[in-house]
């Protein structure tokens, strides 16, 4: 049956026609198959309601055989595609992809959900339909046929940026298609990357600092590892504010567990391909500490590896203090996984070195905590490990690992020395308040003042 070649109503809308397959490419001579590609993709502008599985069987599936001839044709297509196929197909595209409903489901879902963390993804009924349209896209974006400055005129900004929006969707096996079809667009329109990374880095920005809800994380990031990892050096200042600004912080949303692993690859990357910048990143991971939550912590412990193992000396040195005073915290942490993870870091060759190499500074550091953990950390493992990095100041410097034991224990004495006075004033007091209850007389406790030395 002949198909009119627009299926619309007045506000330009796709409506339901008469809807019949139409001919194969392999029934039609060549002249006529441009033609019928033509056709095809208007039909396909006929978006149908899935959430009634029962309704418009039939031409659901007449639908879903002409997209799959239209991938087809489309990986076969000898010649390139005109400007009006390019046109048709973007217009195709974004019919039946650009809609807002899977996003209104996932909204109306967030305030009913208790913990999003633990709840079933969202999967799309349309998504028989969808991939097909995704795999024809992804074709069209990838076939050497496409001529990137004509098709700039329909893959355009407004495009990529609707693009952009759906992978907040719920649905995983879209957003696997979208970072596969988005990184294509990125290799083939050269003059769309800034755009794209604009875009990202705005996504990125509402998510930090607004909602802190957003499916589609993990797949950005592992777009823009793709895309770090191609940058040229030196480093352009706007590739480093996007570090500063967009992924330093990424560590700071409560759900940093969905995408930490992609996040901490696109910061190590930074790091490899300019070294100066481990100092603001490691000092950025301290902002960020989950200090109250240990999975998190043994996380972050991870990253601050990777990241130390592509630091040199000098940047080292301006962050150890405060690095090394963090790792203390985590070294004599009651939870075993931090403090093992922890210990860990000197199980790397790159990070003894550094830090054998600056021992003077880093030993007093963690020393009470390491003494603490030989002495009373209740997790064999932990205690064990311990004595393991005791060895190795030991063997590199036992003259410093004797003053800090000795410091150590003066400071231990001291501190006893001081628990004691405390414990004997509050006896003194309990013995004066029993003494005074029996005559019912106030306890009155002299105020502490201090007394000013006169300036010579």
């Amino acid at each position: 049956m002949d198909i009119q070649i627009r299926l619309e109503n007045g506000n330009g809308v796709p409506r339901l026609g008469p809807y019949d397959s139409l001919p194969s490419f392999r029934d039609v001579p060549n002249s006529e198959k441009q033609n019928l590609f033509l056709k095809k993709l208007n039909i396909c502008c006929v978006v149908f309601d899935f959430t009634d599985p029962t309704a418009n069987l039939k031409e659901k599936d007449i639908k879903r055989q002409t997209l799959v001839e239209l991938v087809d044709y489309a990986a076969s297509a000898n010649g390139k595609f005109t400007e009006t196929a390019m046109q048709e197909i973007a217009r195709m595209v974004s019919a039946n992809l650009f809609r807002t409903s899977h996003a209104l489901a996932r909204e109306s879902r967030a305030f009913e959900a208790f913990d999003l963390e633990e709840e079933e993804p969202l999967m799309d009924p349309a998504w028989s339909h969808l991939q097909v349209v995704y795999e024809l896209l992804l074709r069209f974006v990838a076939s050497p046929e496409t001529d990137a400055k004509l098709a700039k005129r329909y893959v355009d900004h407004s495009f990529v940026l609707r693009l952009l929006d759906l992978f907040d969707s719920e649905d995983p096996r879209e957003r696997d298609y979208l970072k596969t079809v988005l990184h294509r667009i990125y290799g083939k329109f050269m003059v769309h990357r800034p755009y794209i990374r604009k875009a990202i880095n705005n996504i990125f920005y509402r998510f930090i600092f607004e909602t802190e809800k957003h499916n589609g994380i993990a797949e950005l990031l592992e777009i823009l590892g793709s895309i770090i990892n191609g940058f040229a050096l030196p480093l352009k200042e706007e590739h480093k504010l996007f570090l500063v600004r967009a992924l330093i912080p990424l560590h700071k949303p409560k759900s940093i567990p969905a995408y930490h692993q992609q996040l901490s690859y696109c910061v190590t990357q930074f790091v490899e391909k300019d070294c100066k910048l481990a100092d603001t990143v490691i000092r950025g991971l301290l902002k960020y500490w989950p200090v109250t939550n240990s999975s998190k912590e043994v996380m972050f412990l991870g990253e601050l590896e990777e990241v130390l193992e592509a630091t040199q000396p000098p940047e080292f040195q301006r962050c150890m203090v405060p690095l090394f005073r963090r790792i203390s915290r985590c070294l004599s942490s009651s939870h075993f996984q931090v403090a093992e993870r922890a210990l860990f870091l000197w199980n790397n060759d790159h990070i003894e070195n550094l830090i054998k190499q600056n021992r003077k500074v880093i030993l007093p550091i963690i020393f009470p905590s390491l003494e603490k953990n030989a002495q009373a950390h209740w997790n064999q493992a932990v205690q064990s490990l311990t004595l393991n990095v005791r060895k190795i100041f030991s063997d590199v410097d036992p003259d410093l690992l004797q003053d800090c034991l000795l410091k150590f224990q003066e400071d231990e004495a001291q501190e006893q020395e001081i628990k004691a006075k405390r414990d004997s004033t509050w006896k003194h007091l309990e013995e004066i308040a029993t003494a005074k209850a029996a005559s019912n007389e106030p306890v009155l406790v002299p105020l502490r003042t201090s007394t000013k030395v006169p300036s010579g």
